[in-house]
């Protein structure tokens, strides 16, 4: 199972711990694989209702939305971004693809933390500065961008259906950067993290590798 959060430049800053701009108890620190007590375990605040699931999905829907994945019920964020762009740069980059914008629909600081479920109405915990990326996404890696053996032809990239890769450290998955790392193809947030915690590396900010080895992952340097 590939799960995960978007990057910030190749560090480890980008989904850190969720702090946010709300009194009351801050979770508990959450070992390597566990949800509870990790940055998106949202438990300990009144407006989770104690449901760490409920805050972004929604388990007795009957129909599947129209928007990724099925059970999603988080407000999604409308922005349009401004995107990463280089000279030496051989990619074309998109806006983010469906997985991204579930990161975004918090991280980029236009919707509300506790903007979920039918009646999305409290809108009050915007996410904090440390977290927020905004809609400038011109200063992260790049995201929305196709990564395959073919596409780019890049000598700078590895292969990624030839690149062996374990995430993980307490939990781990061995694979290759396409079938670990990549949907469709794609590059999104949740390549590089993890946003149920499972596979992070340390306390590497839900990072499923580890900063040390994350750039050199992909990139032949």
């Amino acid at each position: 199972m590939r799960d995960g959060l978007s990057a910030r430049a190749c560090a480890a800053s980008l989904l850190t711990a969720a702090l946010l701009l709300a009194l009351g108890a801050q979770p508990a620190v959450a070992g390597p694989g566990d949800f509870a007590g990790s940055a998106h375990d949202f438990t300990a605040y009144a407006w989770s209702n104690g449901n760490p699931c409920a805050v972004c999905h929604d388990s007795m829907y009957s129909t599947p939305a129209v928007t990724f994945p099925a059970d999603w019920d988080h407000t999604l964020s409308q922005a349009t971004y401004m995107l990463y762009s280089s000279s030496s740069m051989k990619q074309t980059v998109g806006q983010p693809g469906p997985r991204s914008k579930l990161c975004l629909s918090c991280h980029d600081g236009t919707v509300a933390v506790d903007a979920y479920g039918a009646t999305p109405t409290a809108h009050q915990y915007i996410i904090s500065d440390v977290n927020r990326m905004g809609t400038n996404l011109g200063q992260a890696h790049p995201i929305g961008i196709t990564y395959t053996s073919t596409v780019p032809s890049d000598p700078s990239l590895f292969d990624p259906t030839k690149r062996p890769v374990t995430i993980g450290s307490t939990k781990t998955q061995s694979g290759t950067i396409a079938s670990l790392m990549l949907y469709g193809g794609q590059l999104e947030c949740s390549s590089c993290h993890d946003v149920h915690n499972k596979f992070t590396v340390g306390n590497s900010g839900l990072l499923k590798l580890s900063p040390a080895s994350i750039c050199t992952t992909c990139h032949n340097k």
